[in-house]
């Protein structure tokens, strides 16, 4: 997902979206840890993802702060 796709989503959406997100690399981890992953370059993914969110909330918020 990209930035410009995760900027236009409200703040629930994002909060939603990074449950998912978190959700998802959990069950990523358990999968490679028992060698059933089929694509492990999909954790690296997800947590970019994650970083993505995770970030344009922080950039919210300041907004909303000042």
């Amino acid at each position: 997902m990209k930035a410009v796709e995760i900027r236009n989503l409200s703040e629930k959406e994002l909060s939603e979206k990074l449950v998912d997100l978190k959700a998802e690399l959990f069950h990523l981890r358990f999968q490679h840890a028992i060698n059933q992953l089929e694509n492990p370059k999909r954790i690296k993914a997800v947590k970019k993802d994650i970083a993505r969110i995770s970030t344009i909330i922080k950039e919210n918020a300041m907004k909303n702060a000042q």
